[in-house]
C-alpha cells in the first residue's frame, strides 16, 4: 500500500510520520457510511445537533495547545499563532451553533390561494478539499454550517496535513457526531475525481489555487454538482497618508509576516502614497534584514518561520528571481536556506506592471510595494489584478479612504484595518479568487436545499 501522505517538519526536513492512503474498497465504504449516517442526521432535531457541535467547540478550545504542537510541526505555524486558529475555531463552530436555527428559520411567502415558506433543508454529503495554510479553520469554515444544516461531510486535506485531520475527525467523534457523519480521507487525486462523480456527493467546496479550482470545478459543472471555492489573492494594501510612516510600515509588516506570508487574504501588494514611499520602503527593509531563522517554538517577533514544505519555498524563490529578472529590485532578502524550507523575508520594488510575474501571487513573506501619486492612481493598481479577494485602504480622512475602498473590485473591502475578519463575517472573493461565500450568516446559505413548501387553503 502506498504510503503519501507524509508530515515532514518543513523546519527540517524530517519525515515525522507517514500515512497510508485509502483503497478503492475503504473510500466506497466511507461513502455508503455518509449516506446513511446523514440521513440519521439530518432527523435529529437542530437543538440536538447544536448541542453536539457546541461541545466540538468546547474541545478545540480545551485541546488548543496539543492542536498547536501537531501544525506546528507539519506546516510550521508558529506556536502562538496556531493556539490562535484552534481557539477561532472554537468561536466558528459555537457561532454556527447559536445561530444556525435563527439563520434556517422558514421564510414567510406572500401566496395568494395558500401559505408559502421557503424551508432550509439539508441537500446531503459535502466533500471539503482543504489546504494546509489554516489547517484547522479552513475545516472549521466550510464543516461548521454544514454540520449544523444537517449535511455530512467527507474531508480531504493537503498531503501534508494528515495527522491534523485525522485528529479533527477524532474531536468530531469524541464530541458526539455519529461515526459517517464526518469522515477523514487520505485520497489520491484520481480518487477524488470519482468521489465528486459519485451520486452520493451532492457538493464540493475547495480552499486552494487557481490550477485546483479550474480542475476541481470542472469535474464538479460535469458531474452537476454545487461548488464552492475560495482561491488565491493578491489583495491591495493601500496608504494614502499617515502621520507616522514608520509606524504603518511596521503594521503593514506584521501583517505580511503573519502565518509568514501565507495567506490568501494577507497584503500582497502594497500601495503607498509617494511623498512617503521611500521612508515606508526603508522601513520596511530594516524590518526584514532584522528577521532571523527559528522554529515553531519561538515568540520573537524578529524570528521567522520556514514555509510549509520544501517545495513550496522553492516556488516562491524563483518567483523572487523571475521578479529580478523582469526588472524588480530586490531591497533585501530573498535567500533560501539550504535545508529546511527559508526563504527570508524579502522586499521588492519596481515590479513592472502588466509583466507576467506582476500577476502572480506571493504566498511567502515577500513584500511587494508600488508608489503612487493620487487616489485615482492607487485605485488604478489595486484593480489592475487577475485576483479579487480583499483590500483595504488606510487614511487619517476616512471619508476619503471611504471613497477609495468602495470601489475595489474585491469580496471583502476593508477601511483603517489590516483586513477585516471575524465568524460573523463573510469571507469569499470575486474574479480568480473563486465564488460563494464562507462564515456569517451566508455561510450557510451555500449547500442548503431552499425549499418551497406550499399548502393550498
Amino acid at each position: 500500500m502506498s504510503m503519501d501522505y507524509k508530515v515532514i517538519n518543513p523546519a527540517t526536513g524530517e519525515t515525522v510520520e507517514t500515512f497510508p492512503a485509502i483503497s478503492d474498497d475503504e473510500l466506497e465504504a466511507v461513502l455508503a457510511k455518509a449516506e446513511k449516517a446523514q440521513r440519521e442526521w439530518a432527523e435529529l432535531d437542530m437543538s440536538e445537533r447544536a448541542k453536539i457541535v457546541h461541545r466540538v467547540a468546547d474541545l478545540y478550545d480545551e485541546r488548543a495547545e496539543e492542536l498547536a504542537e501537531i501544525i506546528g510541526v507539519e506546516m510550521g505555524k508558529r506556536r502562538s499563532e496556531a493556539i490562535g486558529e484552534a481557539k477561532y475555531c472554537a468561536k466558528i463552530y459555537r457561532y454556527y451553533a447559536d445561530n444556525a436555527a435563527e439563520f434556517t428559520k422558514d421564510v414567510p411567502l406572500d401566496a395568494p390561494g395558500g401559505k408559502a415558506v421557503m424551508q432550509h433543508k439539508p441537500v446531503g454529503t459535502i466533500l471539503g478539499i482543504m489546504p494546509w495554510n489554516f489547517p484547522y479553520y479552513q475545516v472549521a469554515r466550510f464543516a461548521s454550517p454544514n454540520l449544523m444544516l444537517g449535511n455530512a461531510i467527507v474531508l480531504k486535506h493537503a498531503e501534508i496535513c494528515a495527522k491534523s485531520a485525522g485528529v479533527m475527525e477524532e474531536i468530531m467523534l469524541e464530541a458526539g457526531v455519529p461515526e459517517g457523519v464526518f469522515q477523514n480521507i487520505y485520497a489520491k487525486h484520481d480518487q477524488i475525481s470519482k468521489v465528486i462523480a459519485d451520486d452520493r456527493i451532492a457538493g464540493v467546496s475547495l480552499t486552494g489555487s487557481e490550477r485546483a479550482g479550474a480542475a476541481i470545478s470542472a469535474q464538479a459543472g460535469k458531474a452537476l454538482k454545487k461548488a464552492v471555492l475560495e482561491l488565491g489573492g493578491s489583495d491591495p494594501y493601500i496608504v494614502l497618508d499617515s502621520s507616522d510612516v514608520k509606524a504603518s510600515a511596521q503594521l503593514a509588516y506584521k501583517t505580511r509576516l503573519f502565518n509568514t506570508g501565507q495567506a490568501c487574504n494577507s497584503n500582497k501588494r502594497i500601495i503607498v502614497m509617494d511623498d512617503m514611499y521611500e521612508e515606508f520602503v526603508d522601513e520596511l527593509v530594516r524590518l526584514a534584514s532584522e528577521a532571523t531563522p527559528g522554529d515553531y517554538t519561538s515568540e520573537d517577533p524578529n524570528v521567522y518561520m520556514p514555509l510549509s514544505s520544501r517545495a513550496a519555498a522553492e516556488n516562491l524563490y524563483d518567483q523572487i528571481l523571475r521578479a529580478k529578472d523582469a526588472g524588480a529590485t530586490i531591497r533585501t532578502g530573498g535567500q533560501i536556506s539550504d535545508e529546511g524550507a527559508y526563504v527570508s523575508p524579502t522586499v521588492i520594488t519596481d515590479i513592472p506592471v502588466g509583466s507576467d510575474i506582476y500577476y502572480e501571487e506571493f504566498f511567502g513573506p515577500v513584500l511587494v510595494a508600488y508608489p503612487v501619486s493620487s487616489d485615482e492612481e492607487a485605485l488604478e493598481l489595486a484593480n489592475n489584478t487577475q485576483f479579487g479577494l480583499g483590500g483595504t485602504v488606510f487614511s487619517e480622512d476616512v471619508e476619503r479612504a471611504q471613497k477609495v475602498s468602495d470601489r475595489l473590485e474585491v469580496g471583502m473591502a476593508s477601511v483603517n484595518i489590516p483586513k477585516a475578519g471575524a465568524e460573523y463575517l463573510p469571507f469569499g472573493g470575486v474574479k480568480r479568487s473563486g465564488y460563494g461565500r464562507e462564515l456569517g450568516p451566508v455561510g450557510m446559505d451555500e449547500f442548503v436545499n431552499k425549499r418551497l413548501y406550499y399548502v393550498a387553503d
